[in-house]
């Protein structure tokens, strides 16, 4: 984790192995709440590089990259492109000293993890913002989310990629994963072969963890799970 959201980034040998995943399975995605550029930049997906068997999709599935490269979004997401940024302005207005504004298009965050006292502040202000211009509120880890009111989110994106799938694998570590790890519930009763993996870290839900298959130290052991899986 870092304090500062923007400054994450995937480790280091999470584009190899995801190309060499997709070279190996049926299907691979990436399903993130962060920006689509953001991970097209991060994970070296430029114009012709994304495996076809690779899916990249941002935003809990507001965005996509194509095989292009190109970020897509979808088109009843953009509409709301002008309400996120008054939303943003009025957060950033009246954020206190360390709480952080995250700005990203379609979406914006107001994350209290530096300055724990300002957890009051940004769900009072995600409230009355929610109520005020129609957008849809979405707690994660120290932070909260304001979002188009779609019903687009990781578990609607998992049940549209797994569709014709026999076994299907979700790695999570956030709230945000929790409609994905009820969609492989959904797939499991259909009779889909399903494994729900959570990912631990000092700020993982426990109730994501209270209901995964497998359990993975950290980040790190993610990773070695899929370079395991890559190799064969």
């Amino acid at each position: 984790m870092v304090p500062d959201p923007a400054a994450a980034r995937p480790l280091p040998a999470a584009a190899e192995v995801l190309a060499a995943l997709a070279r190996r399975f049926g299907r691979v995605a990436v399903v993130s709440g962060r920006p689509a550029a953001f991970l097209a930049e991060h994970l070296g997906l430029g114009a012709g590089r994304a495996p076809s068997a690779l899916r990249v999709v941002g935003l809990y599935g507001l965005e996509l990259v194509s095989g292009g490269g190109q970020v897509v979004v979808t088109p009843e997401a953009e509409a709301w492109r002008p309400v996120v940024a008054r939303a943003a302005a009025a957060a950033e207005a009246s954020a206190p000293a360390g709480a952080r504004v995250e700005r990203k298009g379609l979406s914006v965050t107001l994350h209290w993890r530096e300055v724990p006292e300002a957890e009051e502040w940004a769900s009072r202000t995600v409230g009355t913002l929610a109520a005020e211009l129609g957008l849809a509120a979405h707690p994660a880890r120290m932070s909260v989310e304001l979002r188009p009111p779609l019903a687009v989110d990781k578990g609607t994106v998992v049940a549209g990629l797994a569709e014709g799938f026999a076994i299907v694998a979700y790695l999570g570590d956030d709230v945000g994963d929790l409609p994905a790890f009820e969609a492989l519930d959904d797939l499991a009763a259909s009779g889909v072969s399903t494994a729900k993996v959570g990912v631990t870290s000092p700020e993982a839900p426990p109730d994501l963890l209270a209901v995964s298959d497998v359990i993975l130290d950290g980040p790190e052991a993610a990773l070695a799970l899929l370079e395991e899986l890559a190799e064969g």
